[in-house]
């Protein structure tokens, strides 16, 4: 097992009617900023339900709507002049992935006095983190399982084209609500995103190479099997609350660090994923579901050892040779995906030859020439992914 610093601070508040915990978990004389998206939290009546809760201690509450999927520079600029106008101390996400991550972008950038004028900055330093002393407070009310960004201190800001990542220290949210009755509204294609993003973002950091992290790979393997096991169900019976309940958690424990403590980590399905997204506008979830099949398929040799092990305690297959087995797991987690509604090839998204080089050329503007666990993954062997994937 390698060496690893594991710290997560932030308040898990998970059940059914959870939502009445937010009187206590916010600050009873804060002045509120709450943060949403596109309006499906007015639509279903959860805002009424959080500005209920918070009007309990006689909360100031300023809202701010309209963050979209992938929360935009421009847009989150809008937000931090609120924050610093109404002199907002609380803020209180109010949505899936991309709010969460704006709402960290708010929170770092508004108290950030040494970038003030030029905050874009603040998103350019990639994995290392943003060097600010402090950031706005903020907890979360999840509306969608995916991402995980409710129990980590990372998020990814778009620019134009460009897909950045932010991290900091500060920027764990305080708590997070999850209840996942809050997620039955979601429509049947974001529900089967969230599962596809929870599977890859286990994927990223068990399939690599062995390095004796045990407890990590039998964790790994457990979100797995039980995405596999619910997938169906939580897509098709979106009031089954039992399945919805482990989708949740699955998302939310998949990325908080637990899994990629001590063991090495890929993330280039993420990457060129993130290209896709910003040159096509496809969902993130459905680009990794493209992309992690051709990444082992371009990649076998590389992950060889731990694509057996996938095969065998995943998906319980132990006959055949190793490249059968293989070609297998390869095969089953290919009929998975399709089974929630989730196409596997580029072209099932309109999607033609000519968008490798546009998607090679966004890599390298962006440095991303030694992707994978090994750092081996140059812009040509991106290109047979691309290639592979169409």
């Amino acid at each position: 097992m390698l060496n690893f610093s594991f710290y997560n601070p932030t308040n898990i508040v998970f059940g059914e009617g959870q939502l009445q915990e937010l009187d206590n978990l916010v600050p009873k004389d804060a002045k509120v900023l709450i943060t949403y998206g596109g309006g499906s939290a007015k639509k279903t009546g959860l805002l009424d339900r959080v500005n209920a809760e918070l009007a309990k201690s006689g909360r100031t509450v300023v809202e701010f709507g309209g963050i979209p999927a992938n929360p935009k520079f421009e847009v989150l600029m809008d937000a931090i002049k609120i924050v610093r106008d109404e002199q907002i101390d609380f803020i209180l996400a109010v949505g899936g992935g991309s709010v969460i991550d704006g709402t960290k972008f708010i929170a770092l950038a508004a108290p950030a006095k040494a970038y003030e004028g030029r905050e874009k900055e603040l998103m350019h330093f990639g994995f290392t983190p943003v060097p600010v002393d402090s950031a706005v407070p903020f907890g979360t009310v999840l509306t969608l399982p995916a991402t995980g960004s409710e129990m980590n201190n990372g998020a990814v800001i778009s620019d134009g084209e460009d897909k950045l990542p932010v991290f900091s220290t500060h920027t764990f949210p305080k708590f997070s609500i999850l209840d996942p009755k809050i997620t039955f509204t979601l429509p049947k294609t974001q529900v089967a995103n969230g599962v596809v993003d929870t599977f890859i973002h286990t994927i990223e950091q068990y399939l690599t190479y062995p390095v004796e992290g045990r407890f990590q790979d039998r964790t790994a393997e457990g979100i797995l099997q039980t995405l596999i096991e619910i997938g169906e169900t939580t897509v098709n019976e979106p009031e089954n609350y039992d399945a919805r309940a482990n989708l949740v958690w699955c998302s939310t424990m998949a990325l908080n660090g637990l899994i990629g403590a001590g063991v090495p980590q890929d993330w280039t399905t993420h990457m060129i994923g993130h290209e896709l997204t910003a040159l096509t506008g496809l969902d993130h979830a459905k680009t990794l579901a493209v992309m992690q099949l051709a990444n082992w398929k371009v990649r076998r040799t590389e992950k060889r050892e731990k694509l057996i092990q996938y095969a065998e305690r995943v998906w319980d297959i132990r006959e055949g040779d190793d490249d059968a087995r293989i070609d297998q797991a390869i095969a089953k987690t290919e009929e998975f995906f399709n089974c929630i509604g989730m196409a596997t090839r580029l072209s099932d998204y309109e999607i033609g030859p000519d968008i490798v080089d546009r998607v090679v050329a966004g890599l390298e503007k962006h440095g991303m020439t030694k992707l994978s666990e090994r750092g081996d993954v140059t812009p040509e062997i991106s290109r047979k992914m691309l290639e592979t994937a169409l």
